[in-house]
């Protein structure tokens, strides 16, 4: 039976812990980690912001195309 994976955290002291299989996996730098630092702001995720920017942007965009305009009344 192959070892379990180990945490890759950076932070020190060195974290020992299992992985969790299920959503140990860091969907912005692709590295695995423990339960305590699966969270992109508790292992410092070096591509955090630019993930931040993307939504801002995706989120700036869909505001902008759903903004509501007055329609101008007509002088009668």
């Amino acid at each position: 039976m192959p070892a379990k994976k180990r945490c890759q955290s950076q932070a020190e002291p060195r974290c020992n812990q299992a992985v969790l299989r299920l959503v140990g996996q860091c969907p912005h730098c692709r590295m695995e980690f423990c339960g305590t630092h699966r969270m992109p702001e508790h292992h410092d995720c070096q591509n955090l912001e630019s993930c931040r920017q993307q939504a801002f942007e995706k989120n700036k965009a869909k505001l902008e195309s759903e903004r509501t305009v007055a329609s101008k009344m007509a002088m009668a």
